[in-house]
């Protein structure tokens, strides 16, 4: 595993950086703005008792909502990338700044405010002389809390786009590759640990050495050296958050591209994302960017509308029945079901398909052949007497759809004994393992045959055809039209055969789905 993970570093080591560099710059940012929200909103909540427990209330409210589920509420709102990353990690960083500059001012000897008032000094003078000297230990380990939070928390956002070392970790998962897990993993923990060292630098030089040191060794030496360690830590580090920032914002409106493609987050999606953007660069003259693997259909779709991403691959089944509510009637056709999401499409959100692709991505349940021969089973509906001795490993995105689960158990009067949630490639890992009996998974998945699976089948036709789609917005159609003939003339290569053999590449070989599209798009293009 060492000799695999030395080997994917030597190769993507300009990557990896890249992701570093931007995790860096995001979470030194987040903290900036925390720090500029917390520590005020701390003082105007020690001063103001009528606001301290609502504030604290809804601030302690925020923090207890799971960072995923904050991350799908965001997005419809302030859409996918870097600036909402960044303010999802201001909001989760809040809370210990907040309260520890509450309890910091709250700590202080009032004999010692007395003293300052006795001696002439105003509010503000108390305020900037005083109270925040003696509450910096405490302001500083909230703020500390927070900078370490910070940076496990924009591992996440890469569910979102954000191009920071979650993207490695998460992709991994899908790939099924330690390497490329450990790839993204090691560098967070290592950030983690040098961001608590920095700040902890940080808060012991604008400590006031009368809280650092004896009375007997309150030198004129030593005091004169606390000040300039201060002095050169405080231009330090405000030179690192200005630099840090100025080059935020200047990639924020420097970067002008025609088309961003996105995907879900799945394997299939991300090659099939640089596949679209490898083919529209190299048949027109537009400026491409992406941001793939947005974590499930409903963060990927709301981008799309709120125009975040201009096109991405979904696929028919998912489309009719996730995103406009739809039923799926037995016997209807992939045309019928196209033309519906079609129409429904414009209607509803000006958004548009183009040619379906031939890859038919529909759901499956594969099990141990050792399990099969158990219980003799063939076909889905063999499972209704002896389901409720069996564990089912499902994605969380299937568990709670109707096309998925919900509809599945009613369709054939199912009643798994226990249901688990998996990301990824994990639930391979789990039924390999023996800690599931059976999973679902997708048609065109490697892991199928790499994992010597065998698919039941589904007799009572409740899955639609999830054949691969492009979806755009109707604007990106009408103002991009060279793209869509490049889009279109690989529509007759993505079979089932292709994209299994694609997939494969990524979760049996380790090839990054980037390099898969190039060395697919090479062999089409004469």
């Amino acid at each position: 595993m060492v000799n695999n993970l030395i080997e994917y570093v030597s190769v993507e080591w300009k990557y990896i950086l890249s992701l570093l560099y931007n995790h860096i710059q995001y979470s030194f940012v987040a903290v900036f703005i925390a720090v500029l929200i917390g520590v005020p909103l701390g003082i105007i909540i020690y001063n103001s008792k009528a606001l301290n427990k609502p504030v604290l209330s809804i601030v302690n409210i925020v923090q207890a909502i799971p960072s995923l589920a904050a991350l799908g509420f965001i997005v419809p709102y302030f859409g996918i990338g870097a600036s909402t990353a960044i303010f999802m990690v201001v909001i989760y960083s809040l809370l210990p700044i907040l309260k520890n500059t509450y309890a910091g001012l709250s700590s202080i000897d009032r004999n010692t405010l007395e003293a300052a008032k006795g001696i002439g000094m105003t509010e503000s003078q108390i305020l900037f002389l005083v109270q925040i000297p003696l509450a910096l230990p405490v302001i500083m380990a909230g703020i500390r809390i927070s900078s370490v939070t910070s940076v496990g928390l924009m591992t996440i956002a890469a569910y979102i786009g954000a191009d920071v070392l979650g993207t490695l970790v998460i992709s991994g998962i899908q790939m099924d590759n330690t390497s490329m897990i450990f790839a993204g993993a090691i560098p967070a923990c290592i950030l983690a640990l040098t961001m608590d060292f920095f700040m902890g630098k940080v808060e012991k030089s604008i400590t006031p050495s009368s809280l650092q040191l004896k009375p007997s060794q309150l030198t004129a030496e030593k005091v004169a050296s606390f000040r300039q360690k201060r002095k050169l830590t405080i231009i330090t580090t405000s030179a690192i958050v200005l630099i840090m920032g100025i080059i935020f914002i200047s990639n924020l409106y420097s970067s002008e591209v025609d088309i961003t493609i996105g995907s879900k987050e799945s394997v299939e999606g991300r090659i099939v994302g640089h596949i679209m953007e490898e083919i529209i660069e190299r048949k027109t003259n537009l400026k491409v960017d992406t941001k793939l693997g947005l974590g499930g259909t409903m963060i990927a779709y709301n981008a799309l509308k709120i125009r975040d991403i201009d096109i991405y691959p979904d696929y028919t089944g998912t489309l009719l029945t996730a995103i406009l509510k739809y039923k799926f009637e037995a016997g209807s056709s992939t045309d019928d079901i196209y033309d519906i999401i079609n129409i429904e499409l414009k209607k509803k959100d000006n958004i548009e398909l183009l040619d379906i692709y031939p890859a038919n991505n529909t759901y499956v349940l594969a099990l141990r052949k050792e399990t099969s021969e158990k219980y003799g089973l063939k076909k889905i509906s063999d499972l209704k007497d002896i389901s409720s001795r069996l564990v089912l490993g499902a994605t969380p995105e299937f568990a709670v759809r109707e096309d998925g689960l919900l509809g599945l158990e009613k369709t054939y009067n199912l009643d798994f004994k226990d249901v688990l949630d998996f990301s990824g490639t994990l639930r391979y890992t789990a039924i390999n393992s023996k800690d599931v009996d059976i999973i679902t998974a997708f048609a065109t998945d490697s892991l199928i045959n790499k994992y010597d699976l065998i698919t039941l089948e589904d007799d009572l036709h409740f899955f639609p055809p999830y054949n691969m789609v492009p979806v755009l917005t109707t604007e990106t159609a009408r103002t991009y039209p060279e793209a869509i003939e490049a889009l279109s003339s690989i529509a007759n290569y993505l079979d089932d055969e292709t994209m299994r053999r694609l997939n494969g590449y990524a979760t049996d070989d380790g090839k990054s789905p980037s390099q898969i599209a190039k060395e697919f798009v090479d062999s089409i293009i004469d």
